[in-house]
């Protein structure tokens, strides 16, 4: 009998242990999360520090207004390439911008006539001719109401680099200037080197000796898109471009004759380098409704596609706003009132502000240079 009660004691005591294990467990977890969860509550606390609520976030600056630094009040010059697209080069400020007033520009009997402020005519209508023209009666040019002629004493071929005079220079001389046209002229250069430049200035003084010139003598030096041949031009560099055109037009001043660069836009901002050449009276090939172009110029070939009464062909037209044949050149001023009107005019629109974008233009003279 003690023995089972033994037993029982025994038992009663294990239970007693075991339930004590178990109460001492849930103790412990009881601890163990109760420190669990007094760091989490430690480390939300110290993010509430660091980040205070949006409605005290700290303000480190205000905007300001952002300077794009566009150099000449935004100017800059657009042009297209084929590999980039629309690309940019920025305005020369050691070069003269335009300053003819391009809104006053109008169409009149498919011509281009520019005004001055008071409704003035402020630029003379001119051609250019070569003897790939067909001149049959100047005096009909005359009467058409052009002032103006330039025509070309010569020109080297773009494959052998040959010169040749222009053979009906001294037939249109003598035609134009019984008809009282005022007359330049100009010669299409394909030199590569200074002393050829000079070899097609003395070609030119040989051609004008005994002429009696109203305007400038202009070196027309383009670029012949060859793809098959190619041309001895396309790898004249912008030094040596340069060079070879002070080279003419120094030695056409030195026989007393007004030079003149010929050139249409994208060769003159690629090609040439401009500041070298100030001072150098410019006639600017670009053809549409206004020039893009934004240097200064004093001649404007606007279109290859006029037609002029005596002419039988298409010819060259142009616009220019200096009067060479006045001691000083100064500028067109022909009283709108001494001029007949035809037909009414129309506004042509403003085709650029002083951004320039980049036109497609060429000269009609690069067939000139072929070697027959």
């Amino acid at each position: 009998m003690f023995k089972r009660k033994g037993i029982v004691v025994w038992k009663l005591i294990l239970l007693i242990a075991g339930i004590l294990a178990v109460a001492v467990t849930a103790v412990a977890a009881a601890v163990l999360l109760r420190d669990k969860n007094h760091e989490i509550d430690s480390l939300r606390a110290m993010l509430e520090v660091t980040e205070p609520p949006e409605e005290t976030q700290v303000t480190y600056f205000e905007p300001v207004q952002v300077n794009h630094h566009y150099d000449l009040a935004g100017h800059k010059i657009l042009l297209k390439d084929q590999t980039f697209g629309e690309i940019w080069i920025p305005v020369l400020k050691d070069v003269k911008l335009s300053v003819h007033p391009l809104e006053l520009l109008k169409e009149k009997n498919s011509r281009m006539v520019s005004y001055d402020q008071n409704g003035d005519f402020n630029a003379m209508t001119g051609i250019d001719i070569s003897s790939h023209n067909r001149v049959t009666d100047w005096e009909a040019v005359k009467a058409d109401g052009i002032d103006f002629v330039m025509l070309r004493v010569g020109y080297r071929t773009y494959g052998g680099g040959l010169l040749h005079e222009d053979d009906r220079f001294k037939e249109y001389y003598r035609g134009a200037k019984a008809a009282g046209l005022k007359i330049g002229a100009y010669f299409f250069s394909q030199a590569v080197t200074e002393e050829e430049a000079v070899e097609e200035a003395q070609l030119t003084a040989k051609q004008l000796k005994g002429c009696e010139l109203d305007f400038p003598v202009a070196f027309d030096w383009e670029i012949i898109f060859d793809d098959e041949d190619g041309a001895r031009t396309d790898h004249v560099s912008v030094e040596e471009l340069t060079n070879l055109t002070l080279a003419y037009c120094q030695n056409i001043e030195s026989i007393g004759f007004r030079p003149m660069i010929y050139q249409n836009k994208r060769t003159s901002l690629l090609k040439y380098d401009l500041p070298r050449l100030q001072g150098i009276t410019f006639w600017l090939a670009e053809y549409g409704d206004g020039p893009t172009y934004i240097y200064d110029y004093d001649m404007w070939q606007y279109s290859c596609k006029g037609h002029v009464n005596g002419v039988e062909d298409k010819v060259d037209l142009n616009l220019s706003f200096y009067d060479f044949s006045q001691k000083d050149a100064p500028a067109v001023h022909i009283p709108a009132s001494s001029v007949s009107s035809q037909t009414e005019t129309t506004t042509v629109a403003e085709t650029t502000d002083q951004t320039g974008t980049d036109s497609d233009e060429t000269t009609d003279h690069t067939s000139e240079s072929a070697e027959k």
